[in-house]
């Protein structure tokens, strides 16, 4: 059974940092597609960040050159690092895997983890 654990989340002021870990158990994360999600209040959940199997990584443009996506392998973890945040990055995070979710995004996706809430502070 595939479990997603995300911890990390919290209170930040704006231009802030904070860095989000998804611990997975019944995957190994360095084998799987895996992929950070998003849902803000009163919005639809969305794409963040994902990073395949071969280390590819792909970003949504909102988050482009401020979030990275990476791996620890040892330690079957996934983080999301998060600087200079936005008030409009205050969500909750999601982290995901699923064969599909480069090409198909929230329909690709497998698992899901229970979600860590993020807010950002103006």
């Amino acid at each position: 059974q595939v479990q997603l654990v995300e911890s990390g989340g919290g209170l930040v002021q704006a231009g802030g940092s904070l860095r989000l870990s998804c611990a997975a158990s019944g995957r190994t994360v360095s084998s799987s597609n895996m992929g950070w999600f998003r849902q803000a209040p009163g919005k639809e959940r969305e794409f963040v960040a994902s990073i395949t199997w071969s280390g590819s990584t792909r970003y949504a443009d909102s988050v482009k050159g401020r979030f990275t996506i990476s791996r620890d392998s040892a330690a079957n973890t996934v983080y999301l690092q998060m600087n200079s945040m936005k008030f409009e990055d205050t969500a909750v995070y999601y982290c995901a895997e699923g064969a599909f979710i480069v090409v198909r995004g929230l329909r690709g996706v497998d698992y899901w983890g229970q979600g860590t809430q993020v807010t950002v502070s103006s």
